[in-house]
């Protein structure tokens, strides 16, 4: 029965030491949750002092509330846990009493028998009443081992004495965490009840002054619709210029073609008639170098069968010296036409290969000649837009990091729900001083002076256009060329008093998604 328990509190404890992993992760999951709620009351403190009445006050406002939750339901997971472990605690300490109980019931019983038996002459008498000197010594080791048995017995009782007692200490440990837990929880719950009414406080000011910031808006709104309508005005004609301009280039680089090619068409002609004099010049070389080689192997020919008749003759006169001298003579004479024949063959091999070399040279200097003629009348090619080769990889449109308070495309105003905005671009609340800079390299399109006393920057980037509206001052120019990173100017406050960038984005005349291109 005992093997069981123990085999179910086992299983117990796996699960316990398992649950222990995942609420030493809820506490590092709080830490990091702590750090951003510290860093959203720095944020807080920075813009308290410019406006409470702002989207992007409202949106901390509202994070900070959501982290806060999560904090507090991490720590109600990380109190179940604690309770969990409470619970098995007191099992183990159970468990460990019941087993407590069996060893000093076993071993009260040994030291009843040891007492019965204690007498150093009973023990002197099991040992001289054995029947040889062998069973003497086995009786000796008996009752050593009797002895030691004893020994193991006590030694085994206090451990599990000293382990009852680490169980306890473990179980006061957890009620203490436990009792800590619940002080912390109160306090968290205190705090996401006065952060809650901050919150109702803030969206009833919001309420009692919507009259006037919903006008505020809808005019901020109808003063976007004519920006956007001038960004679409500058685009265009942009997209204008670039397609006659595209177009004249494309007349001027084919116009730049057709006399490029019929230079090189002179030129190839040029070296066609170079090639095929010298080709003629070769050919009648190789021609006369063929009938020397012949005339040389024919005459090779002919003294080698002079040779042979001679030599069939001598073989049936007698030799004589004049005989060898006339031997010794055509023997000569033949050497001398092999010779001039090899020398004929290595003319004519010579002779074809300067024919193969000028064909292949023929066609070297016509292609260079092409290309020669190509650079000439300045014929180039096309580049790429590496703007779209860049998409997630943009720069981030500040030099300081800020909040994204409105996304792209039709979305409900975060406080006003029966007000739709609908956005070409994102808006991003950011730190009074805040720069806008370049995602890009490219060129300055257009500086627009708004209506509200606020400037916008258009930068174009081939056929891609990066747009930074709501600037309070800007420090580039129509034209000038811009890196990434070049600051555009000095983000200004929006109208309730937030510093706010508008950051767009547009492939062509179509806005498109900005945080699908940015890294942030």
């Amino acid at each position: 029965m005992i093997r069981k328990f123990s085999f179910l509190i086992g299983v117990l404890m796996f699960g316990l030491h398992q649950g222990q992993q995942t609420k030493e992760q809820l506490q590092k999951q709080n830490a990091e949750l702590k750090k951003q709620i510290a860093q959203i009351n720095t944020d807080l403190a920075k813009t308290r002092s410019e406006s409470k009445l702002s989207v992007a006050y409202l949106s901390n406002v509202n994070q900070k509330l959501v982290l806060r939750e999560k904090v507090y339901n991490n720590t109600q997971k990380e109190k179940r846990f604690i309770e969990d472990d409470i619970y098995l605690r007191q099992l183990e300490i159970n468990r460990q009493n019941k087993e407590l109980a069996v060893l000093r019931k076993n071993y009260a019983e040994v030291l009843v028998n040891a007492y019965k038996n204690k007498g150093v002459q009973n023990k002197v008498t099991f040992i001289l009443s054995a029947k040889n000197l062998g069973e003497a010594i086995r009786r000796v080791q008996y009752l050593k081992q009797y002895s030691d048995y004893q020994d193991k017995k006590a030694a085994e009782i206090t451990d599990a004495a000293n382990l009852i007692k680490k169980t306890i200490a473990q179980k006061q440990n957890s009620v203490k965490a436990k009792e800590s837990l619940l002080v912390n929880q109160q306090k968290d719950l205190a705090t996401i009840n006065a952060e809650r009414a901050q919150k109702e406080q803030l969206v009833a000011e919001f309420k009692k002054n919507e009259s006037k910031l919903t006008a505020e808006l809808k005019q901020k709104q109808v003063q976007s619709k004519a920006l956007e309508g001038q960004i679409r005005a500058i685009i265009a004609e942009e997209i204008r210029i670039a397609k006659a301009e595209e177009e004249a280039r494309k007349k001027a680089e084919a116009e730049k073609i057709r006399l490029a090619k019929l230079a090189a068409e002179r030129e190839k002609a040029r070296i066609e008639a170079e090639a095929k004099a010298r080709a003629e010049a070769l050919e009648r070389e190789r021609r006369i170098a063929e009938a020397e080689a012949k005339k040389a192997a024919d005459l090779a020919a002919k003294r080698a069968e002079e040779e042979r008749k001679r030599n069939e003759e001598a073989a049936k006169a007698e030799a004589n010296a004049r005989d060898e001298a006339r031997r010794v003579a055509a023997k000569k004479a033949s050497d001398e036409a092999n010779a001039r024949a090899k020398e004929a063959a290595d003319k004519l091999v010579a002779a074809r290969a300067a024919e193969a070399a000028l064909t292949k040279r023929k066609e070297e200097d016509k292609k260079a000649a092409e290309t020669k003629a190509m650079t000439s009348y300045g014929v180039s090619t096309a580049t790429g837009n590496s703007f779209a080769d860049n998409r997630g990889r943009l720069s981030y449109p500040a030099d300081r990091a800020g909040q994204i308070t409105h996304r792209f495309g039709r979305q409900p105003h975060p406080v006003f729900k029966n007000i739709t905005e609908e956005n070409n671009g994102i808006k991003i609340s950011v730190p009074s001083g805040t720069r806008a800079k370049s995602v890009f390299p490219g060129s300055v399109s257009s500086v627009l002076a708004n209506n509200d006393g606020t400037k916008t920057v258009i930068i174009k980037h081939g056929s891609y256009f990066t747009i930074y509206s709501n600037l309070g001052n800007v420090s580039v120019s129509k034209g000038q060329q811009v890196s990434s990173g070049t600051p555009v100017g000095t983000i200004a406050q929006d109208f309730d008093g937030a510093y706010t960038l508008d950051f767009q984005v547009w492939n062509g005349s179509t806005p498109v998604d900005p945080l699908g291109w940015i890294s942030y």
